[in-house]
């Protein structure tokens, strides 16, 4: 079995806690370090998310 590493960072659940997502029925992998971006800034995991240059930003009721 092939460890599951973060989308943003790669790093392994060996190295930091993984929160696993499950996107167009594959399963993927983010640290909470990295949360913020797939909420905030999901443009910045294209290339590393499928769709993810095409994702919205979550609004902001502040």
């Amino acid at each position: 079995m092939t460890p599951q590493r973060c989308v943003a960072c790669d790093r392994s659940q060996e190295e930091i806690p993984l929160i696993t997502l499950l996107y167009q029925n594959t399963s993927f992998s983010i640290c909470p370090q990295h949360l913020p971006v797939l909420i905030h800034n999901p443009h910045m995991l294209a290339g590393k998310l499928p769709g993810a240059e095409g994702m919205s930003p979550a609004e902001h009721h502040d």
